[in-house]
């Protein structure tokens, strides 16, 4: 897997930014960041070491359930939905509907993370799940 560019940009100029894109002042390259938070506190929070060692967890060992995943990783069920459920929201797990159970598949596990000013940005470093 090819690391996933992460964004940081306060909401105020991310917003900029955006609506740039939209009225064409901008133009988004193909580099540009796929996925962006307010702030590094934030990132760090759902890149946290431990939440990258359950993305590690979940690329490697497959689980077929949130229940495998909650079995295999030793975390509880309702704490594990909740980190899912966030991980979701910034596409960096899908959650696929199988029968009555949801299958976690990792869609990154590698990460540049992306500090920006407007569409200008610096790497600043990166994290990697293991």
């Amino acid at each position: 897997m090819k690391p996933v560019k992460i964004g940081i940009m306060p909401f105020a100029q991310y917003r900029r930014y955006t609506l740039g894109i939209a009225r064409g002042q901008i133009v988004s390259k193909k580099s540009d960041p796929k996925i962006w938070f307010e702030s590094i506190e934030t990132c760090l929070q759902v890149l946290s070491s431990h939440n990258l060692r359950l993305l590690k967890i979940i690329d490697e060992q497959k689980p077929e359930s949130i229940e495998d995943l909650a079995r295999i990783s030793g975390r509880k069920k309702s704490n594990l939905s909740r980190t899912l459920k966030n991980f979701e929201k910034y596409r960096i797990v899908d959650l696929i509907q199988k029968d009555r159970r949801k299958k976690p598949v990792a869609l990154a596990t590698e990460f540049e993370i992306l500090i920006g000013k407007e569409h200008d940005f610096a790497p600043e470093l990166t994290r990697r799940a293991g």
